[in-house]
């Protein structure tokens, strides 16, 4: 239980909070309101900005956190949390309103804890990716609430069904020892998604983001990735398949850390249903084609986990300070986990930064890639690695490093060019040269055989 002690001590130094949180059910306008107070109250700190907008025009508005809003720092991983996906599983759209506040609270109170986490970590928080659900089910409110009304967009999509099923390429390439990282998207992806679908993937494709949750309602538990099961033939028959990812035991660990800083998660036993340490294999809990999760785990570079965070989807407001008491340390303690593993600079001789270095770990068959600015950041567990980074037209550098509990390991890696080789002279003229000869000396075998189909 030792390891559980930090969550514990972290929640300690937040006890002393301000009162002023207003915990209410807030419709559109008076989330965005809600926002823009924040930001008004911490300037230097915040920015908010709209990522799209949804199928009726609203916008996705983003809060950031960070000591340098709107820029990049090299070094400083990338965070998000994501809620109100489904537009009826309200509560975590309003903790990620709690926690916006708090945040910004706390940092002008001076509580070195929160003032250390905005120093070191950019923080975007988008609370509701679905507005439009929101309303429906807000008109109907918690009492009457639909168990399915509000859940999709306008345009009566389920926006976590709705991502390019990178899944299913991914298990045919393991057949065939294909990549199970930054898979390409199919060329007619834009027509297949929904607006709001649309706005995400653009977003996480500009952001090098690095750890990630997306909030639900409807269970008690932190689900992790893969939540589609390779063989689908057992999805109609109810059996569960386990299908864990090469980060298995990173992503345990990440989830665990959710759940064991929550207030009941880690029980186990909650909405009627077991999870062991409350949390699951998403594929062994039921299978889900489409979804956000496996979509930033393969996609990007992002590691990212759904919480499902109350048994009611829409609960009443008066607990509503229950659930943020029960959440507010493990929200914290989560965005923390951005700093564990190792990270670093990829440049060339000149100290140029490489974007799109690909970071290789041993034994761990799943690759990152370098930010825009030659920054790469890799979650590990504590141990010891041997690290490769190749980019196109360099050679690969490796080298072994040992992860500790605490801060990631810094290690850079300065990547040689490699030496073109000239080609081979020509004979000069007038003398006879055996061109069959010349031919299967210099050209590679795979060549000479698409020159002869």
């Amino acid at each position: 239980m030792a390891r559980w002690l930090r969550p514990l001590a972290g929640a300690l130094l937040l006890l002393d909070v301000a009162a002023a949180l207003s915990f209410l059910h807030h419709r559109y306008e008076e989330m965005v309101q809600a926002l823009f107070r924040v930001q008004s109250q911490c300037p230097y700190v915040t920015r908010i900005y709209s990522i799209g907008r949804s199928v009726e025009g609203r916008h996705l508005y983003v809060l950031e956190f960070s000591d340098y809003p709107g820029i990049h720092e090299p070094l400083e991983p990338e965070f998000k949390y994501v809620g109100n996906m489904h537009g009826n599983e309200v509560l975590g759209r309003e903790l990620l309103l709690q926690l916006s506040e708090f945040l910004c609270e706390e940092y002008r109170r001076g509580n070195e804890r929160i003032t250390r986490l905005i120093r070191d970590t950019r923080i975007h928080i988008m609370p509701s990716m679905n507005p439009d659900g929101y309303e429906v089910a807000a008109k109907q409110g918690p009492d009457s609430n639909g168990y399915l009304t509000g859940r999709n967009n306008a345009n009566g999509v389920d926006l976590n069904r709705n991502f390019p099923d990178l899944n299913t390429f991914m298990y045919y390439s393991g057949e065939i020892s294909g990549p199970n990282h930054h898979i390409p998207l199919p060329d007619n992806w834009k027509s297949q998604v929904e607006p709001e679908t649309l706005a995400v993937i653009q977003w996480i494709s500009s952001y090098n983001f690095v750890l990630s949750a997306n909030l639900h309602g409807g269970a008690v538990v932190a689900n992790y990735p893969y939540d589609k099961s390779q063989d689908q033939r057992f999805r109609s028959h109810r059996r569960t398949v386990n299908t864990p990812t090469p980060d298995d035991k990173l992503f345990q660990k990440l989830a665990k850390t959710y759940s064991y800083a929550h207030g009941w998660m880690y029980r186990g036993w909650n909405c009627g249903d077991y999870f062991a340490d409350g949390i699951t294999n998403g594929a062994s809990w039921y299978s889900l084609s489409k979804g956000m999760q496996d979509f930033n785990y393969l996609y990007t570079n992002c590691f990212e986990i759904t919480l499902e965070l109350s048994c009611n989807k829409f609960p009443p407001e008066e607990d509503l300070e229950r659930q943020w008491m029960a959440n507010r340390e493990a929200l914290v303690a989560f965005i923390e986990e951005v700093h564990q593993g190792i990270k670093g600079m990829v440049s060339d001789e000149n100290n140029n930064g490489i974007a799109g270095a690909v970071i290789s770990v041993q034994g761990i068959s799943h690759d990152i890639t370098s930010g825009d600015m030659g920054d790469y950041f890799r979650l590990l567990l504590p141990g010891t690695y041997t690290v490769t980074a190749s980019a196109e037209g360099y050679q690969s550098q490796m080298v072994t490093t040992t992860v500790g509990p605490a801060a990631p390991a810094l290690v850079h890696f300065q990547l040689k060019q490699d030496v073109v080789r000239k080609p081979p002279e020509r004979k000069a003229s007038g003398t006879r040269v055996n061109n069959k000869a010349l031919q299967k000396k210099v050209v590679p075998r795979a060549t000479r055989q698409r020159t002869q189909r």
